[in-house]
């Protein structure tokens, strides 16, 4: 269940889909009719081919010497995982088909199809802007940032809902930050049996950790005026009664 707060800028599909891919750190792969689950065991190339790290036994590994060229067929998956606490923390899921070749003792993958599924649906993504495509430049040090955020920083989250429009707290009973790219803050608004996501945009797109916590500073205060024109109207409204 969404809100219907405002939202600004956010990041395309495929720039979504990179960044998935770069702060993800395990991967499940399908073929033959096995799947499997690798951790730790993928890189990526600037274009975003994975390059999945397997043992010299692996069948996985034989299968891709053996098999002609553009078999076995494969589906890798990606889970994008909210890192603080909250409900469904499955943020989306990215699905790359297409085949594996050896290289180098290690097992390259040429994507046939990239599809990217939100909340809001699922996205096909044209294999030339994902390879365009760079990830956003918070993807990495996202997971560090949001829990530092919630379990330092409650009182500023508690603030933040000041920007938030009062009918979509209604009911609240907890808020936690969601996700963070260059674009703007997502807080999760919990619910006694629901839940809704609403995006705090900045003023600019921050290209690093610099940068973000100067937008931070920036919504801060907005929410700070915010309260004062809250209080100040609530003044107004009592005097006139």
């Amino acid at each position: 269940m969404g809100d219907s707060q405002s939202w600004a800028a956010v990041p395309a599909a495929a720039e979504r889909a990179r960044s998935v891919l770069a702060a993800s750190w395990s991967c499940a792969v399908t073929a033959d009719g096995g799947r499997e689950e690798f951790v730790g065991a993928h890189t990526v190339d600037e274009d975003g081919r994975v390059i999945l790290h397997v043992p010299d036994d692996s069948a996985l590994l034989t299968a891709a010497i053996c098999a002609p060229r553009g078999e076995p067929s494969a589906v890798l998956e990606f889970a994008d995982v909210a890192p603080v606490p909250v409900r469904t923390r499955i943020r989306a899921r990215l699905w790359l088909a297409g085949w594996f070749t050896p290289e180098d003792g290690h097992l390259a993958f040429h994507a046939t199809r990239v599809v990217l599924r939100e909340p809001a649906g699922a996205v096909v993504v044209a294999l030339d802007e994902f390879a365009a495509a760079a990830p956003d430049p918070l993807a990495t040090a996202e997971a560090h940032l949001l829990t530092h955020l919630a379990d330092a920083h409650p009182d500023a989250v508690e603030r933040l809902t000041r920007l938030v429009r009062p009918d979509s707290l209604h009911g609240a009973v907890r808020v936690q930050p969601l996700a963070v790219d260059r674009h703007g803050l997502t807080l999760r608004v919990e619910r006694a049996r629901a839940h809704g996501d609403v995006r705090l945009a900045f003023h600019a797109p921050a290209d690093d950790v610099g940068q973000l916590t100067e937008r931070m500073h920036v919504l801060l205060t907005q929410a700070a005026a915010a309260a004062c024109s809250r209080a100040l109207q609530r003044q107004r409204t009592d005097g006139d009664g």
